[in-house]
């Protein structure tokens, strides 16, 4: 049976390929994000666009009340947009680091607020947080993103157990490697924070690398086709971590000593690419 779904972030990248995806799959699709004069490849397709900034409450509203207006009723929410933030702990203004929590939590746990009533009514729902292997382990240069996406993942973890008993599932999705243009700004954040610092050499190498590009990752769409898998599930896992070297970094933090892996990831950002 097909479900009303909803994808934030849907203009690019994750979420443009997972919105795409769920049409292919025969779902009614909703995709949400500020840039809709990206997202023609989803209204071409058949999929819903709708402007939101997810940092203004009143769009949130309008989102979810249009969708509950066109097909009276919501089955799938998932919480995709997101940005990055890098720079040392020290030289990051907190303005900024307050910013990465609105788009990469508050914004999320609102529209959860939004949906599950609706969700409850029906008895049935799907939550999907988009998060990171950043959600379990923390590189340097990168701490207010990880702060963050290990709030969402605590976050998720509760909404879990409370929502059960009503029928709904909350998933959590950790992207590795992946190839979009997430990270396009990594090297600018870095030098415009900390390029100039006590912690400069250590940025520097970070912003070269990051600019020399990575050899390695994956497409977009190995995670579309996870997120389908278990918006589709009866009995989707609570985790799904997907991508290049989400499973062996994230088998490294929970195995390896905390100074061990310290080293290991201060060492993975002097390294040539």
């Amino acid at each position: 049976m097909p479900k009303v779904c909803l994808v934030t972030g849907a203009s690019a990248g994750i979420g443009l390929t997972t919105a795409l995806e769920l049409l292919r799959a025969g779902h009614v699709v909703y995709g949400a994000a500020r840039r809709v004069r990206k997202m023609d490849v989803l209204r071409e397709a058949g999929g819903h666009v709708l402007e939101m900034d997810v940092r203004r409450d009143a769009d949130l509203d309008r989102v979810i009340a249009t969708i509950l207006r066109e097909q009276g009723r919501i089955d799938v929410l998932v919480n995709n947009a997101g940005t990055v933030l890098h720079g040392a702990v020290e030289d990051v203004p907190l303005d900024r680091a307050r910013d990465q929590f609105e788009v990469n939590v508050l914004a999320p746990a609102r529209l959860i607020q939004l949906v599950l009533p609706h969700m409850r009514e029906q008895g049935s729902g799907v939550i999907v947080n988009v998060s990171s292997i950043g959600g379990e382990i923390s590189l340097p240069l990168g701490a207010w993103y990880y702060a963050a996406k290990h709030a969402l993942e605590a976050l998720s973890d509760t909404l879990r157990m409370e929502v059960a008993p009503f029928g709904i599932n909350v998933v959590i999705v950790q992207p590795g490697i992946i190839k979009t243009e997430f990270e396009d700004q990594t090297a600018a954040q870095l030098r415009e924070h900390s390029g100039l610092g006590a912690y400069r050499s250590m940025a520097e190498a970070m912003a070269e690398r990051s600019e020399n590009g990575l050899a390695e990752g994956s497409d977009p769409r190995v995670v579309a086709e996870t997120i389908r898998a278990a918006v589709e599930s009866d009995a989707p896992q609570t985790r799904y971590a997907v991508g290049w070297l989400a499973d062996k970094l994230l088998e490294l933090n929970r195995t390896l000593p905390d100074r061990e892996f310290d080293a290991l990831a201060s060492r993975s950002i002097t390294l040539p690419p």
